[in-house]
Order: C-alpha cells, then sequence, then structure tokens
C-alpha cells in the first residue's frame, strides 16, 4: 500500500471521527434526556410504556429508511443512465463517483425526512391501527364498525399526507438532481468546431441533442403525474368517508346533499383520476396531447359541474322541504351523538313537584337535610390559608369536595391539602431542593357545620394533623407528590429533610417512601447534567443513599407516563387508612366518531371516563384503573400497553369509595343533553324544547350554574347517596324544567337520571328565587344597611334540592369587611320552597320557620354541637370573658414569636371558648 493510498485512508478516518464527535455533541442531550427518562419509567414501573414507543418507532423508520434510500437512489441512477446514454455532454472534470456520492446522499436525506416524520408523528396512530377494538356498531352509510372510523381511517389519512409530501420531495429531488448533473456534464445543445488556436465555436444548434434532453424530461414528468392521478384517487376515496362528519346539513354528518349527490361526484371523480392516469400514459406514448389532457379536463368539469349540482339540490329540492329530506339524518345525528357521549341509556323520569312538602317528610329525608351544604369551596380555601396556612410557604392549592363515614353517619365534607408552594421558599438551592422537600397534612370540615364566627368547622387541623372524627385520621401527612411540587428534590442526604414547624425548633425528617431514583455512582453525573445543576455534582450532602424524585407534579407526572389519554385538570384528595392519596380522572376523546356533533371544542366528539389514576402522596405510586371496561378505545389502549392498566376490581376498597363521577364529563353531557334529550326529529329540527343551564346569583353577579355534588336521597331511593346535579331552564326562560343527576355510589355509579317537571305550570328556576331574595323588603333592608357599614354581602351557591316531589332551594349569605385580609363570613341560610322565603341565621331556623318542625333539639350537626364541660372550666359569662381575653394575647404572643403551632392552638381553645359563651348568652337569654 503507498503512501498515498495511506494519507487518503487516514484522511478518511478523521473525517469520519469528526462527524463522530459533531453527532455526538448535537445528540448530548437527548442521550441524556433518554437515560433519565429511561431510568425514571422504570422506577415508576412502566419502563415497557417507554419503550414501546421507541421500539414501535425504530421498527417503522429503519426499515421505511433502507426502503426508501435504495428505491431513490435507483431512481436517481436511472435517470444518471438516461441521461449520459442519450445525451451527448461535455465533461466538466469530476468523475462518477461523485455523481454517485450525491445521489446517495439525497436519496438518504429524504428517506430520512419521510421515515423520520413517518415514525415520529404515526407510531401511535400504527398502533391503534393494528389493535383497534371493535365497538360493536356499524355506521349508518357505509356499514362500517365505528373502530375503523376511530382507528383505521385516521391512519390511512395521514398516510395519505405523508405519501404526498414524499412526492413532492421527490420531484424536489429530482429537480435538484438534473441541476447537479447538467453542471457537472453539460449537455452539448450546439455543434461545434475547432479553430487554428484550438478554440470552439458555435456552428449551430444540435437538435437532436435538445430533442433526447425534452424526451428525459418529459418521461419523468410522465411518471410523477401518473402517481400523482392515482394518489387523487385515493384522496377521492378517502373523502367519501370524510362525508359522516359533514357540517353541511341541518345537523352534522352526512345530509340529503352529501349522500345523494356529493358521495357520487366523489366516486366519480375516483373513477376519473385513475382513467386520467391512464390515459396521461397512453396520450404521451402515442405523442397525442388531446388524450393526455383528457382526464384532468373531464376532472375540472365534473368537479365544477357538481359544485352547481349540490347548490341546486340543496336550495331547490332540500331547502323548500328540509325536514321531510332530512329526517333521516337527524336520526342518525341524534342517536349517534347521545352513544358518542355516553347519554343512550339514560333514565327519565317524571317529577311532579307539587311542592306538598311537610315536616314529616323532611324528617324521613333527614340524612338530605343534615347534608346540605351552607359552606362554599372558594370562601373555604380563603379560610383554609389564612387559619391553616401556618407559614407562608405553606398553600392549600384547591378545596376538593368528597364523602366519608363520621362518628358513623354518611357525611359530605370539604378536603384541602397542604402543600409547599416553591415559589415561597427561600431560593437558595439547599432550601429548594434539599430543605423544604413536602408539605403536611390536610383539613377537613363538614360542608355543614360552621363556627359562632360563620366559618368552617374543622373535624382535621393543625400540624401535625388533629382529627375529631372518629376512625378518620392521618398517620402518613407527608406529601411528597402533588399539584404545586413543581421541583425535583434529592431525598436521604446529609441535610435532613424539614419535616413541619414545632415550637422554637423545626422537626425534621429522612424520606423513607419508595419513590426516587438513586444517586450512587455515574447517576449523580448523568442527573447533574438533566438538572444542568454544578451544585448537585458537587454538594457534599449528596450520598450513594441519596435519591432524586422527579416529575412530582402529578399532573406533569400522568401527562409524562401516558400523553395519549387526557385528565382531569381537578384532581382530589383521599384519605384512606391513615395516608393521603390523590384521584385523577382519565379520558378517551376523539374527534372520530361519525354523525356525532363537536362539543368538547378542538378535543372532538367522543368521550369516557376510561381511568381512575391514583397516585400515593408520600410514595409517589402512580396506578392506571380501567374505569370503562366497555370503551374499545381504553381496550385498544391496554392491548397496546398492558403494563400499564390495572383492572378496577383491584383497587383498595377504602378508594374505591371516594370514586366520583368527574364534574368535567358530567358538564360536557349536560351541556349536550340541552339538545339532544329532543329524540323527536321535527321538534328537534324546530328546536321546541331546547333548554339552558340554570344561572345563579354568587357575589352578586350573574353567572351559569355550577354542577353541585351533595349527599341527598333522590325521589323513590331508599337510602342518601352521594349525586352530582344541575338544573335547567326552557331556552331563555328563568323557570326550571329538568333536573340532570349522575350517582356516585357503589353499583350505581355513573347512572345518569333526568327528572323532566311537568310543562303545564310554573316551577321556580334558580334565578327566579334569586329575585325573589333580593325583592323581599327584610332581605333587601339588612343587605342595604350591611352595604353602609364598610363591609360587602355575598351570594353563595344555589343549591336545588329535591326532596319527595317537591324542591327546596338553600343559598348561604355571607358578609365581608371591606379591608383585605377579612374572611367572608356566614352570616345568613335562605330557604325557599315554593312562594315562601325563609331568612335566618341558621338553617335549622329557616326549616323551623317554613315547616314548623326543630331539628335543632334532634342535634343538627349545622348547629355547633356543645362544648363538653370541663371540671374546673369557667361556667359563667364573665369568666368566660376573662378566659377568653387571656387566650387570645397567648395567641398573639405566639404569632409574633413565630411559633405557629402553639398560635394554631390557642386559636381552636379561644373558638371552643367562644362558643361555649355563646351558649351560655343563648340560655340566659
Amino acid at each position: 500500500m503507498g503512501v498515498e493510498s495511506m494519507e487518503k485512508i487516514k484522511k478518511k478516518i478523521g473525517i469520519f471521527l469528526i462527524i463522530g464527535i459533531v453527532v455526538l455533541l448535537a445528540s448530548f442531550n437527548t442521550m441524556i434526556r433518554f437515560v433519565t427518562d429511561y431510568q425514571w419509567f422504570r422506577e415508576v414501573g412502566y419502563d415497557q410504556v417507554f419503550l414501546t414507543k421507541l421500539k414501535t418507532q425504530l421498527k417503522i423508520g429503519i426499515p421505511l429508511f433502507l426502503v426508501l434510500t435504495i428505491f431513490i437512489y435507483f431512481y436517481l441512477q436511472t435517470i444518471k443512465k438516461d441521461y449520459y446514454r442519450k445525451v451527448h455532454t461535455v465533461y466538466q472534470g469530476l468523475d462518477e463517483k461523485v455523481i454517485n456520492r450525491i445521489a446517495l446522499a439525497g436519496a438518504a436525506f429524504v428517506s430520512f425526512i419521510t421515515s423520520a416524520t413517518f415514525a415520529g408523528s404515526l407510531w401511535f396512530e400504527l398502533l391503534t391501527f393494528l389493535h383497534g377494538v371493535p365497538f360493536g356498531i356499524a355506521d349508518p352509510i357505509f356499514g362500517r364498525d365505528i373502530s375503523f372510523y376511530m382507528f383505521q381511517y385516521p391512519f390511512i389519512g395521514q398516510i395519505y399526507s405523508t405519501f404526498i409530501s414524499f412526492i413532492i420531495l421527490l420531484t424536489v429531488i429530482t429537480l435538484v438532481f438534473y441541476i447537479i448533473m447538467m453542471g457537472l456534464r453539460r449537455p452539448t445543445l450546439f455543434d461545434v468546431k475547432y479553430g487554428p488556436e484550438d478554440a470552439r465555436t458555435q456552428t449551430g444548434f444540435h437538435m437532436e441533442n435538445g430533442k433526447k434532453l425534452m424526451h428525459i424530461a418529459l418521461r419523468q414528468l410522465l411518471i410523477l403525474g401518473f402517481i400523482f392521478f392515482i394518489t387523487l384517487g385515493l384522496g377521492y376515496f378517502l373523502k367519501i368517508f370524510e362525508l359522516l362528519y359533514s357540517p353541511r346539513g341541518v345537523a352534522y354528518g352526512a345530509s340529503f346533499t352529501d349522500i345523494h349527490v356529493t358521495l357520487w361526484i366523489y366516486r366519480f371523480l375516483t373513477g376519473l383520476s385513475f382513467l386520467s392516469a391512464i390515459l396521461l400514459l397512453v396520450g404521451v406514448q402515442r405523442k397525442k396531447l388531446r388524450v393526455a389532457l383528457a382526464g384532468p379536463m373531464m376532472m375540472i368539469a365534473v368537479a365544477i359541474l357538481g359544485n352547481f349540482v349540490e347548490l341546486g339540490v340543496q336550495n331547490f329540492i332540500v331547502s323548500p322541504d328540509e325536514i321531510s329530506k332530512e329526517r333521516q339524518y337527524l336520526e342518525y345525528n341524534i342517536q349517534y351523538t347521545k352513544m358518542a357521549y355516553g347519554l343512550e341509556n339514560i333514565e327519565e323520569k317524571n317529577f311532579s313537584a307539587d311542592q306538598q312538602l311537610t315536616s314529616e317528610d323532611l324528617k324521613e329525608n333527614r340524612e338530605t337535610i343534615e347534608n346540605i351544604r351552607i359552606n362554599d369551596y372558594r370562601p373555604a380555601r380563603q379560610f383554609y390559608n389564612q387559619r391553616q396556612g401556618i407559614r407562608p410557604y405553606y398553600q392549600f392549592h384547591d378545596v376538593d369536595i368528597d364523602r366519608y363515614i363520621i362518628d358513623g353517619q354518611y357525611r359530605q365534607v370539604f378536603l384541602a391539602a397542604r402543600e409547599i408552594d416553591t415559589k415561597k421558599v427561600n431560593e437558595q438551592w439547599i432550601n429548594r431542593h434539599l430543605k423544604y422537600t413536602h408539605g403536611y397534612g390536610a383539613v377537613l370540615s363538614p360542608v355543614n357545620r360552621i363556627t359562632a364566627e360563620g366559618q368552617p368547622q374543622l373535624l382535621i387541623r393543625n400540624i401535625p394533623p388533629e382529627s375529631d372524627a372518629e376512625g378518620l385520621h392521618i398517620q402518613r401527612p407527608e406529601i411528597y407528590f402533588g399539584e404545586l411540587t413543581d421541583t425535583y428534590v434529592i431525598t436521604n442526604t446529609k441535610e435532613k429533610e424539614f419535616d413541619y414547624p414545632k415550637g422554637d425548633e423545626n422537626a425534621e425528617t429522612i424520606y423513607q417512601g419508595k419513590g426516587g431514583i438513586s444517586l450512587k455512582g455515574f447517576n449523580k453525573l448523568l442527573y447533574a447534567l438533566r438538572q444542568g445543576s454544578f451544585k448537585m455534582l458537587v454538594s457534599g450532602n449528596i450520598t450513594g443513599e441519596s435519591k432524586i424524585l422527579m416529575h412530582r407534579n402529578i399532573h406533569e407526572r400522568v401527562r409524562k407516563i401516558a400523553p395519549f389519554i387526557y385528565y382531569d385538570e381537578d384532581p382530589y384528595l383521599v384519605i384512606d387508612q391513615g395516608r393521603l392519596f390523590w384521584v385523577i380522572d382519565g379520558y378517551t376523546i376523539s374527534s372520530n366518531y361519525p354523525y356525532a356533533q363537536p362539543f368538547i371544542g378542538e378535543k372532538g366528539n367522543y368521550i369516557r371516563n376510561a381511568v381512575k389514576v391514583v397516585i400515593d402522596a408520600y410514595h409517589g405510586t402512580t396506578t392506571y384503573y380501567i374505569a370503562d371496561e366497555r370503551d374499545p378505545v381504553v381496550e385498544t389502549l391496554r392491548k397496546i400497553f398492558p403494563q400499564l392498566f390495572t383492572s378496577m376490581d383491584q383497587m383498595p376498597g377504602g378508594i374505591k369509595d371516594h370514586i366520583r363521577y368527574p364534574q368535567e364529563l358530567f358538564d360536557i353531557q349536560a351541556n349536550v343533553y340541552r339538545l339532544y334529550h329532543m329524540t323527536n326529529p321535527e321538534v328537534f329540527y324546530l328546536k321546541e324544547d331546547l333548554w339552558d343551564i340554570a344561572n345563579e346569583l354568587y357575589e352578586r353577579k350573574e353567572q351559569v350554574m355550577e354542577s353541585s355534588y351533595m349527599v341527598m336521597k333522590l325521589p323513590g331511593m331508599e337510602k342518601e347517596e352521594f349525586v352530582l346535579s344541575i338544573p335547567y331552564t326552557p331556552k331563555g326562560k328563568p323557570n326550571m324544567t329538568a333536573l340532570l343527576v349522575a350517582r356516585n355510589d357503589g353499583e350505581n355509579y355513573g347512572k345518569l337520571i333526568v327528572y323532566k317537571l311537568p310543562k303545564q305550570k310554573n316551577i321556580y328556576g334558580p334565578m327566579q328565587i334569586e329575585t325573589k331574595i333580593n325583592q323581599d323588603p327584610n332581605i333587601s333592608k339588612e343587605f342595604s344597611l350591611w352595604g353602609q357599614q364598610g363591609s360587602t354581602y355575598i351570594h353563595g351557591n344555589l343549591l336545588t334540592i329535591p326532596i319527595e316531589n317537591a324542591f327546596i332551594y338553600v343559598e348561604p349569605i355571607y358578609l365581608k369587611a371591606d379591608n383585605e385580609n377579612s374572611l367572608p363570613e356566614v352570616k345568613r341560610v335562605i330557604v325557599a320552597y315554593g312562594d315562601r322565603i325563609a331568612y335566618e341565621e341558621t338553617l335549622e331556623a329557616a326549616l323551623n320557620k317554613l315547616f314548623g318542625t326543630d331539628f335543632g333539639k334532634t342535634g343538627d350537626p349545622e348547629t355547633p354541637m356543645p362544648a363538653p364541660v370541663v371540671e374546673g372550666e369557667p361556667q359563667h359569662i364573665r369568666e368566660l370573658i376573662i378566659k377568653a381575653n387571656e387566650i387570645f394575647r397567648r395567641a398573639q404572643e405566639a404569632q409574633r414569636a413565630g411559633h405557629w403551632a402553639d398560635y394554631g392552638k390557642y386559636i381552636d381553645e379561644l373558638e371552643r371558648t367562644l362558643e361555649r359563651l355563646h351558649q351560655l348568652g343563648t340560655a340566659e337569654e
């Protein structure tokens, strides 16, 4: 081997090394992220979910890249050989190997873009295409199972779009390759002769060479034209199925004109496209331009004529007799829309609303009365943050509504987690990532109990959590995973974690949970690079026993694991066996359900609450339970990701008792049902019985009512249960026309009932009740008085409660001082029944006034329970006043000293003293 050959080899090796280093540096962050992501997925137990995507992309991308590269390379080689064989060229100094390398590079470039796009964006569609579970329901026009439209059709459409892009890229690279070849070996389009000094001069145009060059170009155009028309025909064939999503008619889906005109136009254009491809070949071969252009001209004519026919049929045949022509398609729209939103089995019941309640009726519905909510979650959240925040960095992000067995009784409660808001923690790296790692505990209050101050009465409170509810305690209060846990933390370090404030010193702890990835060995460098943290790398606090907890925000966590599921924005907290868990509702959503009217914005026209995700607030364990095994979409996902899903039968009973029918799904269904309770096509077409969600006043502003969770005994049922409900009014009218209810408990979970009211009489709707309240002389007088004393009155949520065959309405009235830090306080409770309104300080007093019953003597939980008499405790008003002043003084001293736990205890003691004082004062009156 010569010296020159060795130099060439060294040069090539150097080039490859440089390319390798550049590729490594360019993909370094990607590699780091890939390795750490895999470790995280393995830590949460879903490594196969992570690898399924990668394996599928590789299985698609690599073979597709190789096949396309070979195909395009040989395609370009064919062009080159044709060019060199048939066209005389002038050599420009570059050998043929250079052109071959250019052809290979171009082929690889186009193949890489195509395969990367296809594998990167269509891996999930391919898997659903291959694993789609049948719906067992056929579309009414073409008779195909709904699974074709949900799983197969979207993938086919994406292939079509990708193929169109590929043809465009192939056309561009063909043009570029011709330009490159002409630059390297220029065609001799002119005859030349050589002068005495070897100078070339043009003597005339080389006709034969020009014709050959033109012939080659036409042949390439012919090939691309043939492919184009075949592809166009496939596109028109696919458009046939798009008619099932047509917005043309009186309702969503294929209409009379679509089926009787547009469908046949698409079919005709499909055939003409294939014919055009054949005529193009024949015309070019026979050198007859008319034959080659006949197909495209016919397609243009059919498209233009078809538009006129569509307009004519729609305007002169359908519009004059629309209800008759569109009846069948209206029926399809009603039927398939109800199926798409899970409304096909809704139970309809007539509700007389005879308004003949008696005190005996109320006593028979005692559990309903005792669970009437006189607190609202928004003021409750303000109260929690101000009175139970303890430290500035503690935050109650949200208040959840649930039900628990408390002291042997079924009670509706507010529940909120005390999390750490990392934005309010000192920005030092150690504080944010090693020290302040978790929130602590929760607060719980019954929705119907208030203190003498008009604030929620807390059954679980303080740090560490104290519980007054028998059987409801929190033994593992630490919250490492929540809604505000937005940063990574490192546990089991030399720096002990802050646990909770305790007197002059803070309690500290060491994480004992299952979560986290070990930072032993190379992992410390790996995650320092992942987080971009030099301090993590050099910190002496981090040992081989340390673990990093990532993706702790539960919203981010579930979307990281399974981004193909849509998640509810409102997770809720559950206490089970002394531990804290989060529950997030997951939905399968699609925009491909034929004939179903879109009601979910850009997300689509099909929805199921298919998944309940449970996250352990301490360990971070995340489990996906299948909540709706009748949903073919989630069953398809289970076939693709068998590791991901767990049967609902395996959900712990203590958590299963607290699953809720999701408010987001219910609100979508309630909105759909406004229109789709009408099943008669004529009534539907004329919108004769269109409903609205009822309005109410909240904070003195009119707004659309929110659906409400309540514990009540539904009419005709034997016992109370946890339900979600919303009232309807006729379109543009304030009177109530129906009440939609979703059941939540046991075997009845997910059942929907609509109580329809008689149309021949007026049943007061929520806004009519609000109007009556504001027009009541005594009430409006007090409202005016409050407004003049530096305070503001606030309307709480108006509750619509069915009892037996009647409705009662309950609304709390809050009073709030105008200063910034004041809290709204419940000062009055309004109960409306028929034409009568009671406006009293307590719920039982209002019920007593309306129905002559006495709930106070039966221990109504809304009434603050008498404080137990403790031996040695003051029993006279004067002594209690002195004691209250002393407790208040101690509370102020604890607050100034920053002893927040003591401060909380003093406030609780003061609350009990004031309640005792109130009771003694009432007794003396």
